[in-house]
C-alpha cells in the first residue's frame, strides 16, 4: 500500500540483470506460455496451440504481415490467468458470480501485464480482447463488431477453437470436428467473425459447415449485394466494382441502391458502419 509493488519486484531482481534483445522476444514468448500453462494440467500447451492457429489463420486471410504479431499475441493472451486461483479454474462444477468475475478479470490483468512494457504494449489490445465477441457478449469490454480490431477476432476464433479441443473440469475434449460445429454455431449466433472463425478452422484442418452465418444475411441482403456492400465499404468506385466482380456498371448501381435502401443509409460511412457491426467486412 505505501509503495508500487512493480517497483519493488524489479528491484529485487538479483545481479547482473539479463537483458533480452529484440530477437529473442519470442523465445520470452515462449517461455512465459508455457508457465502459465503450466498453472493447471487443463492448460498444458493451450497458449502454443492458439499462437499457433491465430498466426496460419492470419496468414490465410492475407495478412501475412500480421502473422508474427497474432503468434506472440497467442502465447501471451493468457498471462492474467496466473492472477485467478486454481480454485476457480479446476472446479468441476458451475462457477458462482464472484468466481466468473475472476475469470473475467484474467483477460483484463494480461492486458495491463503488457502495457507496462514498451517492447510488448502493442500486443496488449489484442492480447486483451481474446474473449471479446462480435454480438458484445463477451468480456472484459463487453465490445461489439465495430469496436474489435481484425487481428482481436482471429485470436477470439483461435482460442475457442483451441480451448474446446482440451479437456476441462467440467467437461472432456471433443474432436477437431466436433469443434469446427460449436465454433459455427458461435458464428451463426453472431459471436464469431465468419472470416476468422473459417480461417482457424481451415487451418487446424477442418472446415465450417457454411463460409457464413446460417439463415439470411442481415437486412434482407443477398450474397450478390453483400459483395458489392464489402467493395463500398472499401471505398471502391462503382466502376471498381464491377471489374472486380466482372459485372456490368448499371448492375452495380442498381445493387447499390438496394443495399442503401435495405440498410436505411445514404452515405458509404453508414455502409461500412453496418458491415463492421454486423461482421460483413471482408477481411
Amino acid at each position: 500500500e505505501a509503495g508500487s509493488v512493480w517497483d519493488a519486484v524489479l528491484a529485487a531482481e538479483p545481479a547482473p540483470i539479463v537483458a533480452i534483445p529484440e530477437g529473442r522476444v519470442d523465445e520470452l514468448a515462449e517461455a512465459l506460455a508455457d508457465v502459465v500453462d503450466l498453472k493447471s494440467p487443463f492448460f498444458l500447451g493451450h497458449s502454443r496451440g492458439v499462437a499457433r492457429l491465430a498466426g496460419d489463420a492470419a496468414a490465410q486471410l492475407g495478412h501475412g504481415d500480421e502473422s508474427a504479431t497474432l503468434c506472440r499475441a497467442g502465447l501471451f493472451h493468457d498471462l492474467g490467468r496466473v492472477g485467478v486461483s486454481n480454485l476457480v479454474w479446476d472446479k468441476p462444477g458451475s462457477l458462482t458470480s464472484s468466481e466468473w468475475e475472476q475469470v473475467r478479470l484474467h483477460a483484463y490483468n494480461t492486458e495491463r501485464i503488457l502495457s507496462r512494457s514498451p517492447v510488448l504494449a502493442p500486443l496488449a489490445q489484442i492480447a486483451g480482447m481474446h474473449h471479446e465477441r462480435t454480438d458484445g457478449s463477451g468480456y472484459h469490454r463487453a465490445a461489439t463488431a465495430a469496436t474489435i480490431p481484425v487481428a482481436a477476432r482471429i485470436l477470439a476464433a483461435a482460442d475457442v477453437f483451441q480451448a474446446l479441443t482440451e479437456r476441462r473440469p467440467h467437461r472432456a475434449a471433443i474432436t477437431p470436428e466436433q469443434a469446427a460445429k460449436e465454433v459455427d454455431a458461435m458464428v451463426a449466433a453472431g459471436a464469431l467473425d465468419p472470416e476468422a472463425a473459417r480461417a482457424v478452422c481451415e487451418v487446424a484442418g477442418v472446415a465450417l459447415r457454411r463460409s457464413r452465418t446460417s439463415g439470411p444475411w442481415p437486412a434482407g441482403l443477398t450474397d450478390r449485394e453483400v459483395e458489392v456492400l464489402r467493395l463500398l465499404a472499401r471505398g471502391m468506385s462503382k466502376k471498381e466494382i464491377a471489374a472486380s466482380l466482372v459485372i456490368a456498371p448499371g448492375t452495380v448501381h442498381t445493387h447499390t441502391v438496394h443495399i442503401y435502401e435495405k440498410l436505411s443509409v445514404s452515405t458509404r460511412a453508414g455502409v461500412a458502419l453496418f458491415a463492421m457491426k454486423h461482421g460483413l467486412v471482408q477481411t
